[in-house]
């Protein structure tokens, strides 16, 4: 029985979210910036700022050359999410089963597994990125009281793209401007459906299968980014920066599927002061998705585990607000490390960036808020990223 649950989870192959739970749409969360809070708009310096404003690809250092993300084998998943894969695994009957979803009722688990290994360089003329992204998320509710004996509900899907971003400074006698865009080729499978007791009490069934059969859609998008980075004092102690972008403009809705990705206004904006023996310091905060495009997918199941819903626009401040702090301690050929802390839909969150040669070690926590309004349900979930990179 565990075993066919952990292929399912693997396979991108299971169920969907309970009724006012979802959480806002995303294709890649980089730990190094989860731990700052999420508040990357403004700030940049990473290849993966393509996922949030394509002309902080300008801020990569120089000095570096080409840097080098390979094999950033990324996993999240909730901090309990072991005891409840322990629980459903030992029951072997309906009765069990359903005293496991009784017990778990409302909660919500996720686990994923991405890699996004990427090129990049920051040239005199212009910065630019070329990136492999392939992932998988999957999350679960349990509903006790949805059908005769319960169901195990879940959004799923595996997907993969290819990333390409650009990103030019000017300078003008107002300060500097950087100007970024990116394309992506994003494609998916998909799964949006429920489990009943039976099915995950039955040895002789494939869920993996199951699910596949009565709920597999594949779908693809290309999406275009656009994105401004306005430093008005480059010179300034300070440094402050403002920052603004659009992303997956085109046909990155998916079909409406799970793991849609709608147009999204972001805004953020930091300062990077000069602080005495400190590599580092940056202070950041983003206001994402300021149009609304996000909506809350409410799920109905029936008795024989089909599913239909409706979604209903989210309006949710405290979803879209995200704070971060990061501390550079060292930085130098051999090692470095970012200690970040930040506030990410209202909770904290915290990491930890380690650099030794070419191995990189990143950490970090923050919680997802998938309830919105006076329903909360929050998913507290924990990061772990090993790969190489110089």
């Amino acid at each position: 029985m565990k075993q066919k649950i952990l292929l399912s989870t693997l396979l991108g192959a299971t169920t969907s979210l309970m009724a006012l739970g979802a959480e806002q749409a995303f294709l890649y969360k980089d730990p190094r910036i989860m731990g700052m809070g999420g508040a990357n708009v403004a700030v940049g310096s990473y290849s993966t700022s393509v996922f949030s404003n394509p002309a902080g690809l300008a801020t990569l250092k120089k000095d570096d050359g080409f840097v080098v993300d390979l094999l950033g084998l990324s996993v999240s998943a909730t901090g309990d999410i072991a005891d409840f894969a322990d629980d459903i695994g030992n029951a072997d009957t309906d009765d069990e089963m359903t005293a496991v979803l009784e017990k778990y009722a409302g909660q919500h688990f996720h686990i994923g597994v991405d890699n996004y290994s990427a090129i990049s360089k920051n040239s005199d003329a212009f910065a630019w990125s070329v990136g492999l992204l392939a992932a998988s998320d999957v999350n679960l509710q349990a509903h006790p009281n949805s059908g005769p004996d319960g169901v195990l509900a879940s959004s799923s899907r595996g997907y993969a793209g290819l990333v390409v971003g650009a990103a030019k400074p000017f300078t003008t006698k107002y300060g500097r401007v950087d100007v970024g865009v990116s394309v992506k080729y994003i494609t998916q499978q998909s799964y949006e459906g429920s489990l009943l007791v039976s099915d995950l009490t039955d040895d002789d069934n494939d869920i993996g299968e199951t699910l596949q059969d009565k709920y597999e859609k594949t779908s693809s998008g290309i999406g275009v980014d656009l994105g401004v980075t306005y430093h008005p004092f480059e010179n300034n102690y300070w440094h402050p920066a403002i920052g603004m972008s659009i992303l997956n403009i085109g046909s990155m809705d998916m079909d409406d599927n799970y793991g849609g990705q709608p147009m999204t206004l972001n805004f953020g904006a930091s300062i990077t002061p000069e602080v005495p023996y400190l590599d580092k310091l940056v202070v950041a905060v983003d206001y994402v998705d300021a149009l609304n495009s996000n909506v809350i997918r409410d799920y109905t199941y029936s008795d024989s585990g089909d599913v239909t819903y409706e979604d209903f626009d989210d309006t949710d401040v405290m979803k879209r607000l995200r704070l971060g702090v990061g501390l550079g301690l060292i930085d130098n050929s051999y090692f470095g490390t970012t200690v970040n802390v930040g506030m990410y839909q209202g909770a904290y969150t915290a990491g930890l960036d380690m650099r030794l040669t070419l191995i990189k070690l990143n950490i970090a926590t923050y919680e997802e808020e998938v309830g919105t309004g006076s329903v909360e349900i929050p998913d507290r979930r924990y990061m772990v990223q090993l790969g190489m990179g110089w």
